[in-house]
């Protein structure tokens, strides 16, 4: 039976501009910058205006099949190892949200665990959070850390701080050709 959730009937969105935001963030953190950079603060604020509306939908629909292919990659591997990717990655990420008020309001960590969920159960997450209405402002930044943390994640498995950007770039080259 098909769910109204299911991945076949879900935007992509702008998955490019997505992973080139989080791959910015990935590289700010491993390079030791986590003091908020003026001039990238800038860049990212110019960036973010100049997509418009719709192109702001799109990059949320990015982010959220970022969710979706990091989350099914994230299955897999604990597949491979006889666990469960709901009970090994969200507590974990949840308890990550929560040490981060200043950029995660509480009332936002719910919404991004029912992601995760969504993601590793094999439904849509964008899907999943539209049938609530349209995002709030108070979701975009636990958004963005939710994917930051589960590319994260990925590369810590991998012990390899690029493994996830090159997992999204390669499907998305794979999809350029078919």
């Amino acid at each position: 039976m098909s769910s109204p959730c299911d991945p076949q009937h879900a935007p992509a969105g702008d998955v490019g501009a997505a992973l080139m935001m989080i791959d910015s963030r990935l590289k700010a953190i491993y390079d030791n910058k986590t003091e908020t950079d003026a001039e990238q603060q800038a860049l990212t604020d110019q960036f973010a205006a100049s997509l418009g509306p719709g192109g702001v939908d799109d990059m949320l629909d990015g982010a959220c099949t970022l969710i979706y292919m990091f989350m099914q990659w994230l299955r897999m591997a604990y597949e491979d190892h006889g666990k469960d990717v709901i009970e090994c990655v969200v507590p974990n990420l949840v308890a990550t949200l929560r040490m981060m008020p200043k950029s995660v309001r509480p009332e936002a960590i719910p919404t991004m665990a029912g992601l995760l969920v969504a993601a590793g159960t094999g439904l849509s997450p964008s899907l999943w959070r539209k049938q609530y209405g349209y995002w709030t402002k108070d979701e975009l930044n636990p958004l963005e850390a939710t994917v930051f943390l589960l590319a994260e994640h990925i590369n810590r498995l991998t012990d390899d701080r690029d493994f996830a950007t090159r997992m999204i770039t390669e499907a998305l080259s794979r999809a350029d050709e078919g």
